[in-house]
């Protein structure tokens, strides 16, 4: 296969050179790997080799990289090297509302990265020190392992998706003819509106809470996806994990749970949304195409990751052998987001998901968990394009 330095640049397309510079040598563009090349002579054109930035472990050799033909043009690569040198978020314990309580529809306030540096320096540092708590709960953990305490939320959001897995079958896909957005998926959002509010208030086991539904409803709705576009991603991801820590923030949930919410109830989301995903044809919001991890998800790879620290015989590099994953996708989340990347995307893995290529040539499954929670910050939780949708009430304030 041949990469973009092992060709000359014989097919190249002329491209705007400086009309101020008289001096400027003329630019082209190569028409095979998309890179600009400059050069008097188009007989000795060379151009710069387009590859992803290296991972984060400078230690162990680094992962092999078969180029693709030209980058994704719908998102850049992630700034991977700023991303190493920012310290790896830390749990932190969830702060509980104290009454006197006023709950109220919350709203977007996010617009600007100075919104953002805002958000991040309250309540933001505390909601990401939440999903890094969680990560921490499940290190070293099977899904099928006991999780000996379930507070009564717990199995009240297990009965919530098991009853939306279900009305995917009450309400089958139209016919259609694209690839995306099956208008079926509005009909079954549309159920999910007129029956939210009541949805939280029964899982709302507490009477003096119950007003907190008014609230808490709209990061519920917000969670499976925009049912006008009929798109998924990671924005609506994190609404569920804010519907987690609203909760968590309420009482609800208390820190004994976090095994249990990751390994029972987000495993269970996940199932339901990789349902909704096939069954209605989400389209990706905002994919990073093959800059992303996965066109939909984050948080199951931060979980996942989590899950195989200190495994005996499972490194990162694991992912590349089909035996593992169809023994053990069952067991970790992180094999099992790869193995439906490998479904749905056909072709050389290294081409359509370079950047979980390249994580495999890390060398332990503790970096992979630092690198990805550091990643989620700068690259879901600091993007005002997703948290421009992010809401705000009460228990996540402005």
């Amino acid at each position: 296969m041949s990469t973009p330095t092992d060709h000359h640049h014989s097919d190249a397309a002329p491209a705007h050179s400086d009309p101020q510079s008289p001096s400027s040598a003329p630019t082209t563009v190569c028409l095979r790997c998309g890179n600009h090349s400059s050069s008097s002579s188009p007989t000795t054109n060379t151009t710069t080799s387009f590859s992803p930035p290296p991972w984060n472990d400078l230690s162990s050799p680094p992962p092999v990289y078969r180029p693709i033909k030209a980058p994704a043009i719908n998102a850049p690569p992630p700034n991977t090297q700023a991303i190493i040198l920012t310290p790896v978020p830390q749990p932190l314990p969830v702060p509980l509302s104290s009454p006197p309580h006023h709950f109220h529809a919350p709203s977007k306030q996010i617009n600007s990265p100075d919104d953002l540096h805002r958000f991040h320096s309250s309540a933001g540092r505390h909601f990401l020190g939440f999903v890094s708590t969680l990560s921490a709960s499940v290190r070293g953990c099977k899904i099928s392992d006991p999780c000996p305490h379930r507070s009564p939320a717990v199995d009240h959001l297990l009965s919530i998706l098991k009853s939306l897995s279900a009305w995917i079958d009450e309400i089958p896909p139209a016919p259609q003819t694209s690839r995306y957005g099956n208008p079926s998926f509005r009909a079954w959002h549309s159920r999910l509106t007129d029956s939210g509010e009541s949805i939280v208030r029964d899982l709302i086991v507490i009477d003096d809470l119950k007003e907190a539904a008014v609230e808490l409803v709209h990061y519920l709705l917000d969670s499976f996806g925009n049912p006008s576009r009929i798109d998924y991603g990671t924005g609506h991801e994190t609404n569920f994990a804010a519907f987690l820590y609203c909760l968590a923030r309420l009482g609800l949930i208390v820190e004994e749970d976090h095994r249990a919410i990751v390994l029972r109830v987000f495993v269970a989301y996940l199932d339901l949304m990789r349902k909704l995903q096939m069954t209605y044809c989400l389209e990706p919001a905002g994919s990073h195409g093959v800059w992303g991890l996965d066109d939909y998800h984050f948080l199951p790879f931060v979980f996942g990751s989590a899950q195989l620290i200190d495994h005996r015989y499972m490194k990162p590099k694991s992912i590349h052998n089909p035996d593992i994953l169809d023994n053990f996708s069952g067991e970790y989340m992180y094999l099992s987001c790869v193995a439906f990347v490998k479904k749905v995307k056909k072709g050389v893995f290294a081409e359509h998901s370079p950047m979980l290529d390249d994580i495999s040539g890390v060398a332990t499954w503790q970096k992979v968990n630092g690198g990805l929670l550091k990643m989620y910050k700068a690259e879901v939780l600091e993007k005002v394009p997703i948290m421009q949708h992010f809401l705000f009430g009460s228990l996540i304030p402005w």
